[in-house]
Parts: structure tokens; sequence; C-alpha cells
């Protein structure tokens, strides 16, 4: 199995074979999402204090706020599945 790593903002970095979504935080859906994750212990702020603009999904239940847009998220995330990515 190749595991394929995404750079989410300020070094942070996920792995692309646990993601199921990249949503927009606006939502009301979304934002209860993020507070039950809080109080399960399962969210997971890589922010740095700033803005949330991308709210990521993985299939483990985590959320992983990220500060930069879901659409740069995506993109990463299909630059690095057809393999054209930072590395090449």
């Amino acid at each position: 199995m190749d595991i394929k790593l995404i750079n989410i903002g300020f070094g942070n970095i996920v792995s692309a074979n646990r993601v199921i979504a990249i949503v927009s935080p606006e939502s009301a859906p979304i934002k209860r999402i993020i507070t039950d994750a809080r109080d399960s212990r399962q969210l997971i702020d890589a922010t740095y204090g700033r803005r949330t603009r991308a709210v990521i999904i993985t299939d483990s239940g985590h959320v992983i706020l990220s500060a930069i847009q879901p659409e740069t998220v995506a993109n990463r995330f299909i630059s690095s599945k057809d393999g054209h990515g930072a590395d090449d």
C-alpha cells in the first residue's frame, strides 16, 4: 500500500488514504460535527489560531481543521493521486 501525504498548511500533513471529505465550515451541520468531535476529543486543530477555512473528515472519525481553502486542499489531494505532486 502506497502512503500519500497531503500538506494542509503550516507544515501539517495528513494521510490522503484516510480522508473521506474536505468541506467548508460554514453550514450548521458541519459546525455540529466540529462540536461533536471536540466533545469526543477527536478534533485536531491545525489552524495555528487562524480562521478555519476547511474541515477534513477522516475514516477514523477524526475531524481536522485547516486554515487553507477546501479547493486548495482538494487540488493537492488530486495532484498527489495523479502523481504530479511536489516530489515529481
